[in-house]
């Protein structure tokens, strides 16, 4: 389990599947990171048993109480196609839209950058966005990624559609340099 100041970032349970649909149903919310808004509980589950199972895999909750509002993963060598090596990842988030506009998703991607550099030993973190997805391009940015290219026709298999995406990274350097010139503010 990983904290911050407001959460808790911490391994997804089948009990979350209920309030895992009732923000991930919401067609503001999937569509724009590339995946359709969940249509049941179950179909919830089965995210959670076969898609938030990975290593790296959280659910983003409020330390109030617990529940699962949002999720953050860091995708390592073999699932993601943005590396092949095994000291870089590809982080990914979400956010309940009732949640949006607080700096939730900011606290939760810092706090996983730093176990990424720290605890995981990794050199860089990749991240990316589709086209006209401005709330994730804006995290980004907040949290010092550097843009590095833009490819049209990304396939979005979930979606059965193609768009334009956009990547950028971080590198541990770039991350420390960052957080100890926060910390001298």
């Amino acid at each position: 389990m990983l904290e911050t100041e407001r959460l808790l970032l911490r391994r997804w349970e089948e009990s979350d599947a209920e309030s895992l649909y009732e923000y991930a149903k919401d067609p503001a919310v999937g569509p724009p990171a590339g995946w359709p808004p969940h249509q049941s509980v179950e179909e919830s589950r089965d995210v959670i048993r076969n898609v938030f199972s990975g290593a790296e895999a959280y659910a983003v909750c409020l330390k109030s109480d617990n529940r699962a509002i949002g999720a953050i993963e860091l995708m390592l060598n073999g699932h993601t196609d943005m590396t092949d090596r095994d000291d870089e990842c590809e982080l990914g988030y979400w956010l309940g839209k009732a949640f949006w506009g607080q700096g939730l998703i900011p606290e939760a991607v810092r706090e996983m950058l730093r176990h990424a550099f720290e605890d995981l030993g990794m050199k860089k973190v990749w991240c990316g966005y589709y086209d006209g997805n401005e709330k994730s391009k804006r995290v980004q940015e907040k949290c010092g990624f550097r843009y590095q290219w833009t490819t049209e026709n990304v396939d979005v298999p979930l979606l059965h559609e193609k768009r334009t995406g956009h990547v950028s990274c971080l590198t541990m350097e770039e991350f420390f340099l960052q957080s100890r010139s926060e910390n001298q503010t």
